[in-house]
């Protein structure tokens, strides 16, 4: 079943002003489909996972990319020195759109890829499907609303909600990917995204970056896919592995390159000299991190706190995939202070104002709930707001600027 992508208008934007357009991202998360999508016919197509294809582009890459006059070059993280070529071709034509790059490794951080591209190439990322385009209901952005209207006139303006109860289990367990949602029952998507992880690991990471003992990875990728939502200790994970501390480090960044993992750093403010700063870790998909966890809807049935870390991480995820086609621009954190106060999610716009967002799992909401968005209101001139995003109907108020929040507010218009 094809699904929209929303990023679309922001990639056909790209290409009408910029030489070089990239689109990264998770493999499996659409990417080819959508640049053959906005491309047309006319541009030609060349994908490295070709074997005969990857051996012309390692053997010349200045005649390779010589080609056509207009080219996508599919999972151009397999030839890191094509990005020279393409530096020099860009700079004879600077043409917009003549290049449109798609990368299952994010090609800007990629240390071999770095060279010299700045003012030539924009890169998109494209995550996971987000709930708003699996239910084909346009291009939602909650954060553009919750900037643009400020939170009280969200309270006034919104309508109860359906409780998620179970379907929530179902939505968080299953993610984004669109593989996994064509897969019939729980077992068959489980069973894909650890042969999905499995690959990544054993096929896309030696590719990215030498590795030492790389028998070690698979262990060291379930332990750090079972931190998810936690702060980051690269000490603990080094032990449990067998390895150093930095070698631990260097492989969570691996991950993070492949779109497997990604850090939200520590929310910091000059004022504000008890702030723990740490980051935490998440999974890219909420389904992946089930999977490699072992939960299941029947162990959610039995105890509903093995939702909470994975519903952060799907709420992080949804929001993260609109903020790719928002009309803001947001940077994401988390807060915790040295008593143990924890916001789940800070979001900051372009004016530095903050929206702080906590997550619960639960039907119901409380004063207690919102402790950490009430301290951070108040020690924060910058945050307009703090929401707390529950399983329950109703939009609520807890103070000034302070309401609970259905969690399908997220996605729905």
């Amino acid at each position: 079943m094809a699904y929209p992508r929303y990023l679309e208008s922001r990639l056909r934007e790209v290409l009408t002003d910029t030489p070089v357009a990239g689109l990264v991202g998770p493999r499996q998360s659409g990417k080819t489909t959508l640049a053959k999508k906005v491309a047309g016919a006319e541009r030609r197509y060349l994908t490295l996972d070709d074997p005969a294809v990857l051996a012309a582009a390692l053997a010349d890459p200045i005649s390779f990319v010589r080609r056509s006059e207009s080219m996508i070059i599919d999972e151009i993280q397999r030839a890191p020195d094509l990005m020279l070529a393409i530096k020099h071709a860009v700079d004879e034509d600077r043409r917009p759109g003549r290049f449109l790059l798609t990368g299952s490794a994010n090609i800007v951080t990629a240390p071999r890829m770095r060279d010299s591209m700045a003012g030539r190439i924009e890169s998109l990322t494209l995550w996971p499907l987000s709930q708003a385009e699996i239910g084909r209901q346009g291009p939602v952005s909650f954060l553009d609303r919750m900037f643009a209207e400020g939170v009280d006139s969200v309270l006034r303006n919104s309508a109860s909600s359906v409780r998620l109860g179970e379907a929530l289990t179902r939505i968080v367990l299953t993610g984004g990917y669109p593989e996994a949602l064509a897969r019939d029952g729980e077992r068959r998507r489980r069973d894909w995204f650890r042969a999905y992880v499995q690959a990544i690991i054993e096929r896309d990471l030696p590719e990215v970056a030498p590795v030492q003992r790389g028998e070690q990875l698979p262990r060291f990728a379930e332990s750090v896919m079972l931190s998810n939502g936690h702060l980051i200790n690269s000490s603990a994970l080094g032990v449990q592995n067998g390895m150093d501390r930095k070698t631990a480090d260097r492989y969570v960044a691996l991950l993070e390159q492949l779109f497997i993992v990604h850090r939200l750093p520590a929310w910091s403010h000059s004022d504000l000299k008890r702030l723990v700063k740490a980051p935490k870790l998440y999974a890219v998909d909420s389904g992946v991190a089930a999977a490699i966890a072992g939960v299941t809807d029947a162990r959610v049935a039995k105890d509903r706190t093995l939702l909470g870390p994975l519903l952060e991480t799907f709420v992080i995820g949804e929001l993260r995939t609109q903020a790719a086609w928002s009309q803001g621009q947001y940077r994401f954190s988390h807060y915790r202070d040295k008593d143990g106060v924890e916001v789940d999610l800070i979001v900051e716009d372009e004016q530095r104002q903050l929206l702080a967002i906590e997550v619960k799992a639960s039907a119901t909401a409380s004063a207690n709930d919102m402790a950490g968005l009430a301290r951070l209101r108040s020690k924060s001139r910058e945050c307009v707001g703090g929401i707390l995003l529950y399983d329950g109907e109703h939009a609520l108020a807890f103070g000034d600027r302070l309401l609970a929040l259905p969690l399908a507010t997220v996605w729905q218009r």
